[in-house]
């Protein structure tokens, strides 16, 4: 029942949202860094984040209270952002007393004073990426639904039905977003909706590593498609001395509907992505290690590939640009 509450609550909210007028207050305008040419609501992640939590309410599992937690402070936070905007130093140190304060809940200072700052702020990465991330019609909904959907099915996998159904609920409000978002998006999701889950994709990664579903590899490879394109892109910015925390059109993404494949054909081959990378990450768990390196070599050897493509795709588009201007 949960998953399916998930699915009504966040439904309805759209709905409602799309209609009422004062959610319209919150508009993403284009600008020369943007991939839409309209204006666009961008009050879809309270929706999302509404159906999460309504679903969650029936499961009455405590042991989330932390991640629940964690979620509410982030949503009031960005949906601030969103109105009003904060300083991306307030920003960035909220985010990180949020994920401190989930380790903490979770008690998962067990993983050793060396681990968890590397664990702390890779979920800070998590959350941030996610929201780096949103940026083409149905994109982050669908990460939502490939990334929790195979969390569950590992869990299901493992026998925690406990954990299946939390990811389920996640995954189910996706589902809903996606109506109303994929191309042409009709709402966007905005940083209530996009920070809160790329927090989830952490703290839940971490969860089922904490009760021996999978180890840590695993969140990073269901999540790779998003992990991989970020952080690259990050990098490839920071080594240029740019303002990193500034929006762009530089993540492969947005190359890929720059040069011509639109937001359709774009998330359409991101999600065949998302569901082989969660997919191989799933069926390797009950494999041998050496299968599981030969899996992280293999899917590193495809994404520099595929990177080295679209590079070479974006270099012939910017010369015919210029050729034309």
């Amino acid at each position: 029942m949960s998953p399916l509450l998930s699915f009504i609550v966040s439904y309805v909210v759209l709905r409602w949202m799309l209609s009422a007028r004062i959610f319209r207050l919150v508009v993403d305008y284009p600008n020369d860094r943007s991939l839409h040419t309209n204006p666009i609501p961008r009050t879809g992640g309270l929706g999302v984040m509404a159906g999460v939590l309504a679903g969650w309410s029936l499961l009455s599992q405590l042991w989330l209270l932390p991640a629940i937690l964690g979620v509410l402070a982030l949503m009031i936070l960005s949906f601030n952002d969103d109105v009003r905007g904060v300083s991306a130093g307030v920003r960035f140190f909220i985010h990180f007393l949020v994920a401190a304060g989930f380790f903490w809940g979770m008690h998962l200072t067990e993983a050793g004073w060396l681990l968890m700052p590397l664990l702390v702020v890779a979920m800070v990465w998590m959350t941030n990426l996610y929201n780096f991330m949103d940026g083409s019609d149905g994109l982050a909904g669908g990460m939502a639904f490939f990334g929790f959907g195979s969390y569950a099915l590992a869990a299901w996998l493992t026998g925690d039905q406990a954990m299946m159904m939390v990811n389920l609920v996640v995954a189910c409000a996706a589902i809903a977003f996606l109506k109303f978002n994929f191309y042409p998006a009709r709402i966007f999701m905005g940083d209530a909706g996009s920070i809160p889950l790329g927090f989830l994709s952490g703290a839940l990664g971490l969860i089922g590593w904490h009760r021996g579903l999978w180890p840590l590899w695993f969140p990073l490879l269901v999540f790779s498609p998003f992990v991989v394109d970020a952080s690259v892109t990050l990098v490839r910015r920071l080594w240029r001395r740019e303002k990193v925390w500034h929006a762009h059109r530089e993540h492969y993404y947005q190359r890929l509907v720059q040069i011509g494949w639109g937001h359709r054909r774009t998330a359409l081959v991101e999600y065949t992505l998302m569901l082989v990378a969660g997919s191989s990450a799933v069926l390797a768990l009950h494999q041998s290690v050496a299968v599981q390196v030969a899996l992280g070599l293999g899917w590193m050897l495809a994404y520099w590939k595929a990177m080295e493509i679209i590079d070479s795709c974006w270099a012939a588009y910017q010369d015919k640009k210029n050729a034309k201007s």
